[in-house]
């Protein structure tokens, strides 16, 4: 099994932190609902210095764009 690299923001819903997958991501993975997948969750510190400097705090637009 290959492991594919996806970033994604963490966002509330309720008293939970939640993510969604991309759907290329899903269909590269042949992922349907309902399924068990296993993660693998490593934080990524941005502090200016790497290779996300100058991208912004995600907006909700972003959720709306293909992940690639």
């Amino acid at each position: 099994m290959s492991n594919t690299a996806t970033l994604v923001k963490t966002r509330r819903v309720g008293g939970s932190l939640v993510i969604t997958l991309p759907k290329e991501v899903t269909e590269s993975k042949g992922i349907k609902e309902g399924e068990i997948v296993e993660i693998t969750v490593k934080k990524l510190r941005v502090d200016g210095f790497g290779a996300l400097r100058g991208i912004g705090p995600f907006t909700a637009d972003d959720e709306l764009k293909a992940h690639e």
